[in-house]
C-alpha cells in the first residue's frame, strides 16, 4: 500500500498524459494537449504522426513526447531511428522507443543496445524513453532479462527506462517491474510505469514502487482521485 501522501499537483507533474489509439484523430489529439495543458502534466504523448498537430495546438508549451518503433519493436533501427528525427523536427521534446523483444528474449543484449543507441544518435537533444515491454520479459525469461534490458538502456544513452507499451497480451506495468527497473538504475535514470494504470491507487503504487514518470491515458479520473 502506498505509505506517502501525494497531492494531485505532484502527481500531475508525472504524468505523460497520453493519446496513442490508432483510431485517434486530429481534433482528439487537440483536445488532449489543451487538457494536458489544463491539468499540468510533464508531457502529451502521441503517435509520430500527430506531433506537428499537437506542437501546433500547444500555446502553453508542455512538453511534446512522441513514440518510435511503436508498438511492435520489430521496426529496422535505422527507421526507429529517423521516426525519432522526423518527430523531433516536428516538435516532439521527448521520444519513446520499444526496444527489440524478442532479441532481448533470446538473450542477445548486444543487438538491443545497438538498437538504442542507433535512436540515441539520431535524437541527441531528446529525452529518451526506452520501453524494455516488462511483463513479456517477466512472463517469457526472468527478472534477470528484466534487468539485463535495463542496464544495456543505460549504457546506450537512455534516460528513463519504460515498462509498456500498453499494447502487448503479457500486459503492462506492474509493482515488481517498476521496483526492479528502479532498483537496476537507482536513479541514474527515471523509471517510467505504463500500461494498465487506471486508477489512483494503481498510480501512486507505482510511485511507491520506484516510477518516477507515468503514463496514462485516463490522466483526469487518476488526478480526481487525489481531490
Amino acid at each position: 500500500m502506498p505509505t506517502t501522501r501525494w497531492d494531485r499537483d505532484q502527481v500531475a507533474k508525472l504524468v505523460d498524459h497520453t493519446l496513442l489509439k490508432p483510431e485517434a484523430t486530429a481534433e482528439q489529439v487537440v483536445a488532449v494537449v489543451v487538457e494536458a495543458a489544463e491539468l499540468g502534466v510533464a508531457a502529451v504523448c502521441v503517435s509520430p504522426s500527430m506531433v506537428a498537430i499537437a506542437a501546433g495546438a500547444n500555446p502553453s508549451g508542455v512538453p511534446i513526447a512522441a513514440v518510435a518503433g511503436f508498438p511492435s519493436g520489430k521496426h529496422l533501427s535505422v527507421v526507429k531511428a529517423q521516426e525519432a528525427a522526423l518527430a523531433a523536427a516536428d516538435g516532439a521534446a521527448e521520444i519513446d522507443m520499444v526496444i527489440d523483444v524478442g532479441a532481448a528474449l533470446a538473450g542477445d543484449f548486444a543487438a538491443v543496445g545497438a538498437d538504442i543507441a542507433t535512436v540515441r544518435a539520431a535524437v541527441p537533444q531528446a529525452v529518451l524513453k526506452v520501453i524494455v515491454e516488462s511483463a513479456t520479459l517477466l512472463e517469457f525469461a526472468d527478472d534477470a532479462a528484466l534487468v539485463a534490458a535495463c542496464r544495456v538502456a543505460e549504457d546506450a544513452g537512455a534516460d528513463f527506462v519504460k515498462t509498456s507499451t500498453g499494447f502487448h497480451p503479457s500486459g503492462g506495468a506492474s509493482v515488481h517491474a517498476v521496483s526492479l527497473m528502479a532498483d537496476t538504475v537507482d536513479g541514474r535514470l527515471g523509471v517510467k510505469a505504463s500500461g494498465g494504470i487506471r486508477t489512483t491507487a494503481d498510480a501512486l503504487a507505482m510511485i511507491e514502487a520506484g516510477a518516477t514518470r507515468l503514463g496514462l491515458s485516463g490522466t483526469r479520473a487518476v488526478l480526481d482521485g487525489l481531490g
